[in-house]
């Protein structure tokens, strides 16, 4: 006979998307636990900028997520608070011509479903960034993206949501699943079980590895990523902006290393620059050969740059699913259990939208979004 459950719903992980999953889900007036082998923002979410991006989704389902995702920060953002939040626009711009081609056609098929765009011929860029390099071909300007603090953000959630009653339990470790035939009712922790009438995996990178406690296979893998910070300086960056090779690179899936501009500044002054992905497991070490790229690339599109100093360097690893789909929703293949995670560099974007299509399936209402593309049964399909 199994224990009665001790929540409605379990989330394992307190990231940026298992904070919103555990927000909405609280909000809707269920019983939530929150577990977390370390901190709260300790993973991922803590090794981001907080962008918060449509510019860099091409008209499709992601777009599809990341435009309610858009809404749904602002709204959080006035409801919640207490963390940092700027709707600062995004400038992506092109190198060389043909660069220039491939973003304004993107820019259009953004546009032909909602996104907010505005072509910027070169001579005009210096009117949004007075320090751009002045031998750039054009580009886009994109008025809905955003930035959040991202560590802020995770656990200001998680604040509200135990406000509605959530418990937050962090250095506890899944070590399994509670099964009644085939159906997951909870999990195994060190420090004992904990039932529950369902489990959301909202474990990032290791988003793989608690799936296979449920039994079944999600193949995430870590994208490792460096991300260099300057000393505090005067608004020299105003917006978001990266060069349009940084889609393609995103969207890539080679395991070696692929390295394109992203500048931006923060409230507090530094300049953040990326970026760079490649799959190398969860090897930390830092590498000089890396950091040097991408400072390279940031003077490219920012000499000014050349004379600011790099005050410190980090570096995370973001959740690659082959598809560059997250794996979203109740899982057929074991019931009892729904997954959140595989959102790559995207997570921070896509959390609240990623939350509420979860409370929303915990609650036996309709996604907001089409289900079907981030189902997690596909990859055995």
């Amino acid at each position: 006979m199994p224990a009665s459950p001790s929540a409605d719903v379990i989330v394992i992980g307190a990231g940026v998307v298992g904070a919103s999953c555990a927000w909405y889900a609280a909000r809707a007036g269920l019983k939530v636990t929150v577990v977390d082998r370390g901190a709260v923002a300790g993973g991922t979410t803590g090794a981001g900028e907080g962008n918060i991006l449509v510019s860099d989704k091409p008209a499709g389902h992601e777009l599809d997520l990341a435009r309610l995702s858009s809404g749904l920060w602002a709204q959080a953002h006035a409801e919640v608070g207490g963390f940092e939040y700027q709707r600062k626009g995004g400038l992506v711009v092109a190198e060389s011509e043909a660069e220039h081609a491939g973003l304004l056609a993107t820019a259009a098929g953004q546009q032909a479903v909602g996104v907010e765009t505005v072509v910027v011929p070169a001579q005009d860029l210096p009117e949004h960034e007075p320090h751009l390099a002045r031998d750039l071909a054009g580009g886009v300007y994109y008025a809905q993206d955003a930035q959040v603090q991202p560590m802020l953000a995770a656990a200001r959630l998680l604040a509200d949501a135990r406000a509605h009653g959530a418990q937050v339990r962090t250095g506890v470790e899944v070590t399994g699943m509670l099964r009644a035939g085939d159906r997951v009712t909870g999990v195994r922790t060190a420090e004992g079980d904990l039932p529950a009438g369902a489990v959301v995996n909202a474990a990032g990178t290791w988003g793989g590895e608690v799936a296979a406690m449920g039994g079944v296979r999600l193949p995430i893998l870590p994208r490792r990523g460096f991300i260099l910070v300057t000393e505090p300086l005067p608004r020299m960056v105003r917006h978001k902006v990266y060069a349009a090779g940084y889609v393609s690179d995103v969207a890539s899936d080679d395991s070696g290393l692929h390295t394109s501009p992203v500048v931006e500044g923060t409230e507090a002054g530094p300049v953040l620059i990326g970026s760079s992905r490649e799959r190398v497991g969860f090897d930390r070490a830092m590498s000089v050969g890396i950091l040097s790229r991408l400072a390279a690339h940031a003077v490219r599109l920012f000499p000014v740059l050349t004379a600011v100093k790099v005050i410190r360097a980090y570096r995370g690893f973001r959740p690659y699913c082959p598809d560059h789909l997250p794996v979203l929703g109740p899982d057929a293949r074991a019931p009892g259990l729904l997954h959140a995670c595989g959102h790559e560099g995207a997570g921070v974007c896509l959390a609240p939208a990623s939350g509420h299509v979860i409370a929303m399936a915990l609650t036996g209402q309709a996604s907001p979004v089409d289900p079907h593309p981030f189902r997690p049964e596909r990859f055995d399909e």
